[in-house]
């Protein structure tokens, strides 16, 4: 398990990455923004349009995903759980978790996540 400095610094590294996530998503809402006042004259300024407000909302969607584990990561520091791996329970090693401070699984266990996750998408 992380000791106190330990958990203090990776807090610092998730505040730090969440404060970037949020500005991050609110200027590619306000691009999205700009984007439908855009003046459209033909069916390739349309298509360049929407395949911009689509880029911008799918990185808000996978930003949006990111800070909620930051959150979860961060409620669980407060609980005294951080880095305990979600699936068996067994800590999940510090250089793993420097790696991803919001990880919730230890590397075994991501491996049986992943192949889970494969199989439902086929």
């Amino acid at each position: 398990m992380p000791n106190v400095k330990q958990i203090e610094e990776l807090k610092n590294i998730l505040l730090d990455r969440k404060k970037k996530l949020l500005l991050s998503i609110s200027n590619n809402r306000d691009n999205i923004d700009l984007l439908k006042e855009q003046d459209i004259r033909d069916d390739l300024d349309y298509a360049e349009v929407i395949s911009d407000s689509f880029t911008e909302g799918m990185i808000v969607n996978h930003h949006s995903k990111e800070l909620n584990e930051i959150d979860l990561a961060l409620k669980k520091m407060n609980e005294g759980t951080y880095g305990i791996c979600d699936m068996c329970s067994v800590v999940i090693p510090i250089g793993r978790l420097r790696a991803k401070p919001f990880a919730k699984y230890c590397t075994e266990c991501r491996s049986v996540f992943e192949k889970e996750e494969n199989k439902k998408l086929k």
